[in-house]
């Protein structure tokens, strides 16, 4: 049966790559993801499946503590999910395949060799913004269910497809679907893993530095108090912090040498070259590891950030402060003897002839949503990508094709399969 699978599935890549191509088409930047989300919708439609929206509301996310803090609207935005259901009695285990269609922006994109937002291949592989991160898996998904439909089977327990929000920013898009009752008895999220089978990861901390200082003529500087030039101050201070959370690392990471990192990732500040610079705001992101609580890491940064004011005269007339608004989120871990690990890794090595590498993630991903408030064992695997979040993203097309296998091997494995009633 594993060589009529891997077959059936591999008809399906020209499919898999005209979706894929439609997808990077759509530019789906955090508010703008409806457009993302309708290709989601016909293509689960495509499998025979009933599409359905799971909104994000303030109202559900407020005060559950894997929600993270945002500042903008989300009136009208939802995840879309539908579920390819037994045709006969449920008697195998179920499963959740999950993907995010937000994107990070291309920006500049003067940098890129095209439109960002224009799928380009090139020999085997295919260029844009999302390509790899990672509307390929998405593509994958739907590959691998189409596959095994076009034997004639379908599964002895239910599998979920979810197009989720807000990966890229909060995860309040995967909490939404857990806090809606869409759990599972494993789940694949299939991100961009290099074919790896990644089963832990860093937890993350957006948080926002806003320094006021006193704004006064470019001739009389020594009147005003520089807000930008105070932030490099707390950069320092934060660069300090961050040397000091890489020092320990645990069993997981003690092959890394620097898993936790700070990125500065957006400065903000003055209005005039003329005027001493009398606001700035400086946005990060710093990570913890597994099992640390959020809370500890935000202390730290405040403790960091206050004592940088305190003891730098120079600071004396400036007033800063911590903001956050988006990710708040732990990291988790998922033991290698899981049997969700140890079948997804049986199932990869049944495609490309070797099992494929245990990695534990220095990024985050809804992973942690869905095993930490779902109760479901989480872990992501997907295919080759290279340059996601930066210049000329791309996914590697072969790989698109070896991950909807190795995931329609494992949904035989894990859920069972029968023919179409």
């Amino acid at each position: 049966m594993d060589a009529q699978i891997k077959a059936a599935v591999a008809e399906e890549q020209p499919a898999m790559v005209a979706l894929l191509a439609e997808l990077v088409g759509a530019r789906t930047l955090l508010g703008d993801e409806a457009s993302g989300q309708a290709i989601m919708r016909r293509a689960f439609a495509g499998l025979g499946l009933e599409p359905t929206d799971v909104e994000l509301t303030r109202a559900a996310l407020d005060g559950h503590p894997g929600a993270a803090p945002f500042s903008w609207d989300v009136a009208g935005k939802a995840n879309v999910v539908a579920t390819w259901e037994p045709s006969g009695p449920a008697d195998g285990r179920s499963l959740i395949l999950n993907g995010h269609i937000d994107v990070v922006s291309p920006e500049p994109a003067s940098l890129w060799s095209g439109d960002p937002f224009s799928a380009r291949q090139d020999g085997e592989w295919m260029y844009g913004r999302g390509a790899g991160d990672m509307k390929a898996g998405l593509a994958a998904m739907v590959g691998a269910v189409r596959g095994l439909q076009r034997l004639g089977l379908t599964p002895r327990a239910p599998v979920e497809l979810q197009s989720v929000v807000e990966e890229e920013c909060t995860g309040n898009g995967a909490l939404a679907c857990v806090l809606a009752g869409h759990t599972a008895d494993a789940a694949i999220i299939t991100e961009p893993t290099q074919g790896a089978v990644w089963t832990a990861q860093v937890g993350v901390l957006w948080f926002a530095v806003h320094i006021l200082g006193a704004p006064a003529h470019a001739g009389d500087a020594v009147e005003g108090a520089n807000a930008i030039e105070a932030s490099y101050a707390v950069i320092e201070a934060l660069r300090g912090l961050e040397a000091s959370l890489n020092v320990v690392r645990p069993r997981l990471y003690a092959d890394h040498p620097h898993p936790i990192y700070l990125n500065v990732g957006e400065i903000r500040g003055g209005d005039w070259p003329s005027t001493v610079a009398g606001e700035c705001l400086v946005r990060c992101r710093l990570a913890t590891y597994p099992g640390e609580p959020i809370s500890e890491l935000k202390e730290k940064v405040e403790q960091t950030v206050a004592g940088v004011a305190a003891s730098r005269p120079a600071l004396a007339r400036h007033r800063v402060e911590v903001l956050y608004d988006g990710f708040q989120c732990e990291g988790y871990e998922l033991a290698h003897d899981a049997p969700l690990v140890t079948g997804l890794l049986d199932a990869s090595a049944r495609v490309t002839g070797y099992p494929p590498p245990i990695f534990a993630s220095t990024a985050t991903t809804d992973a942690r949503i869905l095993q930490l408030y779902g109760d479901t064992p989480t872990v992501c695997f997907g295919p080759i990508a290279e340059s996601e979040h930066g210049v000329d993203e791309r996914v590697h097309l072969p790989s698109l094709t070896t991950t909807a296998q190795a995931i329609a091997l494992f949904v035989a494995d894990w859920c069972g399969l029968t023919p179409s009633a």
